[in-house]
């Protein structure tokens, strides 16, 4: 998840976002040239933006400063050529437009055109759509609660005291379900992780089970919003894609539906899917692409307020830090409030409990402060941490933007730590170069920084860290810690590729040694889909767009490496149970977080003051060998008991008496506790 990989991941998106560019790029300068100040713009205030139904009448108002005239389009059925009606609306405060238009609407759709220039554009569901027919190209009049499931108004996510209590895990719904080995009966859709009792054929849980199973917090959804690549007319073709290629921001993406013709239809699902997780114990957090659009000229953005709600070069071109045609402008007022309306929306209607931002180094930080501010007035256990870079150079100022570097400006809002994901495995952009579980040298502090979370820590060396040269976060809630997530190989492909001559039970030892110093860090633990299992995508970096016999979770992994499931369930239990894994401050880490000296390359060692942050074990000794072969090391002479040895847990902890000496195995880690 480097500052390239979106690039990568997107290719074949970008390109068609660049051809929707050049297509109409002659005359989309001439309008950017010709409009006025984006800053001077009318903001409006009010909380009736799109549609809102009532069984005596329908009201429509849309943002549209710079159009010469709207009309709202009322179709019987999604399929019709012909709209039942085309009113013209009226000009309003603060560049909006509205029209009450008489008589029950219910469960038709509907469209906006605008004249702009003396042309009038193509027409667009709106910006605020909530509900939309198949592939989203038109709105459909309704209220969302209608499609609310049973007993969804009781429905509640877990409640956390800290982020760093969270154990989050990345998922993309057709990947987890798919395999006819699941299981499941929906495969690939919102009602597979509604499932309970499904078992692949060796009787072992699949999907909701498993996950309830690992005993993970929180799942994180690759983007289930409306996006454009898939035909959502075609559901039984075997089409695949991450999603971040953004359509109707606020719609649930019909792909995922068991019936996409109907707009409650994936309403319900979603939310049932919601549900269902939550009654596991689980939260919900969505992948957000606010930093940019699938399409660019004919955006839903853009068939409204042309140019207004993206950012452009001094020469008036489209600016492009997200490396796929086009970037938003989260710092204009209009557009803060539509991501911050998009959010709220969200963790009401659908009680999603986090959000991932991509490339939030895009948005400005103003922004992502209001976005926090909103969703912790709806509920404080919300999760909000995003990628803290930008895939290109942008006319947003660096102080101004939400990157890694300024975390510290925004309280409650975390970022992903390359640091420790690199160090760890080998960097993003070099498949054949390994890293500290490869037995790679001198990657030590960039595995320390991680470990305390990139906090400020007297025993780190900044300068010899990898990316970062000084702490970023504020506070450990801030810093989230992975090694891997969709983008690029998968950990297990990653150390196939990159361990030369390794069997392989060595290299299941040295992914799990990778998970042990993802889940025994402090911050936030974040875990791949299927790194518990050995999960490989067969070699192919850049998947997003690869089909389900690469992208799928093969459920007699789980049977092939049951005894490295069963590690990784014991390393979030011990997390969970063990408060000095996830302090929460600073202070308390610099304080009781103490790395011991050793001289030796690959071999880092640390104590925890268990008893001074309330944990049951008075002190704790956590110990990673990097290297493949063993080696000794002297350790504080205490009453240790074995909790962790090399590659397992003991049943319960065991005494150690070699007094002050210790021999590591070879790519393992060794925790050991005085538990009186």
């Amino acid at each position: 998840m480097g500052v390239k990989n979106f690039i990568f991941r997107n290719k074949t998106i970008c390109m068609l976002a660049l051809l929707s560019i050049l297509t109409g790029f002659e005359s989309q300068q001439e309008i950017q040239h010709k409009t006025d100040n984006y800053d001077q713009f009318p903001y409006y205030e009010g909380n009736d933006l799109e549609m809102t139904y009532k069984p005596e009448g329908t009201f429509f108002r849309v943002w549209a400063p710079t159009a010469e005239l709207v009309e709202v389009r009322i179709y019987k059925e999604y399929e019709d050529k012909e709209c039942q009606m085309a009113v013209n609306m009226e000009q309003d405060v603060s560049g909006t437009w509205k029209k009450y238009i008489e008589g029950d609407l219910h469960h038709r759709y509907y469209t906006f055109r605008i004249r702009y220039q003396g042309d009038w554009l193509e027409e667009t569901p709106g910006v605020y759509v909530k509900a939309t027919g198949v592939n989203g190209k038109r709105g459909f009049i309704c209220d969302p609660s209608e499609a609310d499931p049973e007993g969804w108004q009781d429905d509640k996510g877990p409640i956390l005291i800290s982020a760093v209590d969270a154990v989050i895990y990345e998922l993309h719904l057709r990947d987890i379900s798919i395999h006819p080995n699941s299981g499941i009966k929906n495969r690939g859709k919102y009602l597979g992780l509604t499932e309970k009792g499904t078992k692949n054929i060796w009787g072992q849980a699949t999907g909701l089970d498993h996950l309830k199973e690992l005993g993970i917090t929180h799942v994180h959804l690759l983007p289930v919003f409306d996006f454009l690549s898939i035909d959502e007319s075609q559901t039984n073709s075997r089409q695949y894609n991450w999603g971040y290629d953004p359509q109707n921001y606020d719609v649930p993406e019909g792909s995922y539906a068991t019936n996409p013709f109907d707009p409650l239809n994936r309403i319900n699902e979603f939310k049932q899917m919601v549900k269902a997780l939550h009654e596991a114990g689980i939260g919900v957090i969505m992948d957000v692409v606010y930093n940019h659009t699938g399409e660019t000229q004919k955006s839903n953005f853009n068939l409204l307020v042309p140019g207004y709600y993206y950012r452009h070069t001094a020469k008036g071109e489209w600016s492009n830090a997200s490396g796929c045609g086009n970037e938003t402008a989260s710092e204009r007022p209009m557009m803060r409030r539509f991501i911050l309306e998009s959010v709220k929306y969200w963790a009401t209607e659908y009680h999603i409990d986090g959000f991932r931002f991509d490339l939030m180094g895009i948005h400005d930080i103003e922004t992502m402060n209001l976005v926090r501010q909103t969703l912790h007035a709806i509920n404080p256990n919300i999760i909000i941490y995003g990628e803290g870079w930008t895939a290109g150079d942008s006319p947003l100022p660096a102080e101004q933007r939400a990157l890694k570097a300024n975390v510290a400006q925004m309280p409650g809002i975390a970022v992903f730590s390359d640091e420790l994901r690199d160090a760890v495995k080998g960097p993003w952009y070099n498949s054949t170069e390994s890293g500290f579980i490869g037995g790679i040298a001198g990657l030590e502090e960039s595995i320390k920084f991680g470990i305390v979370a990139a906090t400020q820590h007297p025993q780190i060396d900044y300068h010899r860290v990898n990316y970062s040269k000084v702490p970023y976060a504020a506070q450990p809630e801030q810093c989230v810690n992975y090694v891997s997530c969709h983008d690029n190989h998968t950990l297990w492909d990653k150390i196939r590729l990159t361990v030369k001559n390794a069997s392989e039970e060595e290299l299941v030892r040295m992914n799990m040694t990778a998970s042990a110093l993802v889940l025994t860090s402090q911050g936030i633990p974040f875990l791949h889909n299927g790194v518990e299992m050995m999960r490989s995508k067969k070699g192919v970096e850049n998947s997003f767009k690869s089909p389900d016999s690469i992208n799928q979770i093969d459920w007699n992994w789980k049977y092939l490496y049951g005894r490295a499931v069963k590690f990784h369930q014991q390393l979030i239990e011990l997390r969970k149970q063990h408060p000095a894994f996830r302090m929460r401050t600073t202070k308390e880490i610099s304080e009781n977080l103490h790395f011991l000296p050793i001289a030796k390359p690959c071999i880092i060692a640390y104590t925890l003051n268990g008893k001074a942050v309330g944990d049951s074990w008075r002190k704790i000794l956590v110990i990673f060998n990097g290297n493949r072969h063993p080696e000794n090391i002297t350790i504080p002479d205490e009453h240790w008991k074995i909790i962790v040895n090399g590659d397992r847990f003991l049943p319960s902890p065991v005494p150690y008496t070699e007094k002050g000496h210790l021999t590591l195995p070879a790519s393992s880690v060794i925790i050991l506790a005085v538990t009186e």
